[in-house]
């Protein structure tokens, strides 16, 4: 199945430009600014990021974008799963956190180093949250 999906991204079957006004619809209810939104999708230049958000597809993106808005749909779907309340699920990523691998901190202040793999460690936490691993 993921070798069916791949072979139509390479193929320009399927678009992942499409998916960035729904990642920006749940930036804006991150309440992530500006500086945030350029970090957590990797992007230089405002110029940029307001591209991307006057766009309707069509757009190229890099393999690191694509990867950082799916970490951003699946920290958002996860979330959704384990709460019912949009207070919980947006507010989520904005409140301090106990668990050991947050120290305190929380997942927003984690995430906006930047780096991929903040994301990637956020949505894996919330991945094992789910599945009732942690």
């Amino acid at each position: 199945m993921a070798n069916t999906a791949q072979k139509a991204l390479k193929n320009g079957a399927i678009d992942p430009s499409k998916a960035l006004p729904v990642v920006f619809r749940i930036l804006d209810k991150w309440q992530c600014n500006t500086d945030e939104q350029l970090k957590l999708l990797g992007i230089s230049s405002r110029s940029t990021l307001n591209k991307y958000k006057e766009s309707n597809g069509g757009i190229r993106l890099t393999v690191d974008m694509q990867e950082r808005m799916s970490y951003i749909l699946n920290i958002h779907k996860c979330l959704r799963m384990l709460f019912s309340a949009d207070d919980s699920i947006y507010g989520w990523v904005r409140k301090p956190n106990s668990h050991p691998f947050f120290a305190g901190r929380s997942a927003m202040d984690i995430m906006n180093a930047g780096r991929v793999a903040d994301l990637y460690e956020v949505a894996t936490r919330l991945h094992a949250w789910r599945g009732g691993m942690a």
